[in-house]
């Protein structure tokens, strides 16, 4: 079942949205060559617990962490570690998520370290020109098919692959909530978007292949070809006025 959100819960949402949007801001300065992920980690949980917010992802199904740092050919759930240490030429995808009152802000960004090739600094272009396609669908009586297809057109329109094993999804008081969200047109319109739905919209997009797999960790889920993979997420609310971001950075 879809939750619908009230005014009330939508601004709670945005609160802990901002938190997140703070955490990101601080990625973001802190991230340079020779920095490991696991300070990264420290970095965004300082903020999340200054800010009086918890770590949504620290033991959420055992995850040892609070971010998501996926390095390269990483797509998500990568763990934080002393032994990985970023390199120019890198891109990395953090995925962070705060509880606030008991409501989740979930977001993640892709960043680059230090200067990077022509063809990464376009998946990471077109990964979050597909984001802002897939949110401008996020208005009453759209379906959520929109989003997908919209998601859709802007990787097939540069070539990029699409992964399909994970996708978007409801959040709320938890952080996976219904609908599910594909990248991808499935064929089936799905559910009508009425003000009040939140979901996470977050296309995954590779430079090669669609096809990933999990490494033996359980949790870091990798490239098959080994390319790069970029990840873009933001927080939206379908609202009479049109799309609300949530978890949205200055």
């Amino acid at each position: 079942m879809i939750n619908r959100k009230s005014k009330y819960e939508i601004k709670l949402l945005k609160a802990a949205g901002e938190i997140v949007a703070l955490a990101h801001q601080a990625a973001k300065e802190a991230i340079k060559e020779g920095l490991s992920t696991w300070e990264l980690d420290k970095i965004v949980e300082d903020v999340i617990r200054k800010n009086k917010a918890i770590p949504t992802f620290k033991g959420y199904g055992g995850f040892p962490a609070s971010i998501c740092a996926s390095v390269n050919e990483q797509v998500v759930h990568g763990i934080p570690s002393k032994d990985v240490i970023l390199k120019k030429g890198d891109i990395i995808s953090v995925d962070i998520g705060a509880t606030y009152h008991n409501f989740v802000g979930d977001s993640a960004w892709t960043y680059p370290v230090g200067e990077i090739t022509e063809d990464v600094q376009n998946l990471l272009k077109y990964t979050e020109e597909s984001l802002y396609a897939g949110i401008s669908q996020m208005v009453p009586n759209n379906h959520l098919e929109d989003v997908s297809a919209a998601i859709e057109d802007v990787a097939k329109a540069h070539k990029l692959g699409i992964v399909r094993e994970y996708g978007g999804h409801g959040v709320g008081t938890e952080m996976h909530e219904e609908p599910f969200l594909f990248n991808y047109r499935t064929g089936n319109q799905g559910p009508l978007l009425k003000s009040g739905i939140v979901i996470a919209i977050e296309p995954m997009l590779n430079l090669g292949c669609d096809e990933v797999y999990q490494l033996n960790d359980g949790w870091t889920v990798v490239t098959a070809d080994k390319k790069p993979s970029a990840h873009f997420e933001h927080t939206v609310a379908v609202t009479d006025d049109g799309p609300l971001i949530l978890t949205k950075r200055d």
